[in-house]
């Protein structure tokens, strides 16, 4: 069987990327990093393989971290239009998955509320939770901890113990954004 040749990393388009982007020339990387006009130029077009040493340099020079230059295919990011987020008309109001259901590990709600009172009533779930409310007012409340909030204000707590958040204010017209962030399984 024959051995499959092992490819080297190729960093140097990262490091000519890089080195644009920061607005210098070969020759000021070369300045900067010790190193030969005519090397960096080699290892930019992939003809020559540089050593951690080297990379190390260049990285300094150009103020990023090394392991940059060995990003190859970066994923696209994750898009969710407004259109295809999952929508629930609850109790409280209307509650959009912003996220669109879409991450393991955090769930990211928008909590749009039109009339006073309206409450989601006590609950707990696993994992901490985060509030930003983003317009009108809410109360809060957690045991014998009771906060009023308005726009701007922030607050976190433990999403296991049971909490209840309700409109206040003088008109209905409330939202908030809630970022639970999902415990993380054990092993197996």
């Amino acid at each position: 069987m024959a051995t499959e040749e092992r490819r080297r990393p190729a960093v140097g388009v990262q490091i000519k990327k890089w080195r644009t982007e920061r607005g210098l020339t070969l020759a000021g990387v070369a300045e900067r990093s010790g190193l030969n006009v005519g090397y960096l130029s080699q290892i930019e077009n992939d003809k020559a393989s540089p050593s951690l040493n080297c990379l190390s340099s260049i990285a300094a020079a150009l103020e990023v971290p090394a392991a940059w230059f060995l990003i190859e295919d970066v994923p696209a990011p994750v898009v969710i239009r407004r259109a295809a987020r999952p929508v629930a008309e609850t109790d409280l109001g209307r509650i959009e998955d912003v996220d669109g259901r879409s991450s393991r590990d955090v769930s990211i709600l928008e909590i749009q509320c039109t009339e006073l009172g309206q409450r989601v009533g006590a609950h707990a779930h696993a994992g901490e939770e985060h509030h930003v409310v983003l317009r009108g007012r809410f109360r809060m409340t957690q045991g014998d901890h009771v906060v009023e909030v308005g726009p701007g204000d922030y607050v976190r707590w433990d999403g296991t113990i049971p909490h209840d958040a309700e409109v206040v204010g003088t008109d209905g017209d409330a939202a908030m954004l809630i970022i639970r962030i999902r415990p993380k399984s054990g092993p197996g």
